[in-house]
């Protein structure tokens, strides 16, 4: 999964939601080892400093941990996983929602969309 920054809103949140993307798809499972902030920085294309202090507000968050002189790791809390992608699909079908309100359309139209999608994801 690659990183993928824009300028219309902070680098550091947009890493934050990156690496919860990240965490919660799985490419960094429950209790791994992060690379360094550094390291992660390159990646990203981002200054170190910036980099840290997203990952700095994830062990706030608690989605992260560190272990001194060993680096950041992922929790091993199942659930807190499981609640974060529940918060991000949440804020993304609020987006959808606002955006499909905003063109026009009533709650039956945008239900009988969904619907008709999911049903088309199946196939």
């Amino acid at each position: 999964m690659s990183w993928n920054l824009t300028s219309d809103r902070p680098i550091y949140a947009q890493l934050i939601e990156q690496m919860e993307l990240k965490i919660c798809s799985g490419v960094y499972p429950l209790g791994s080892k992060l690379p360094s902030v550094r390291e992660l920085a390159r990646e990203a294309s981002v200054n170190p400093n910036t980099m840290q202090r997203a990952l700095s507000k994830l062990e706030e968050s608690g989605l992260l941990y560190s272990v001194r002189t060993s680096g950041r790791f992922v929790t091993e809390d199942k659930n807190m996983i499981k609640e974060t992608k529940k918060r991000i699909a949440r804020e993304q079908i609020q987006e959808l929602l606002k955006k499909m309100t905003d063109l026009g359309f009533d709650q039956q139209e945008i239900l009988s969309m969904l619907n008709d999608m999911a049903k088309e994801l199946k196939k």
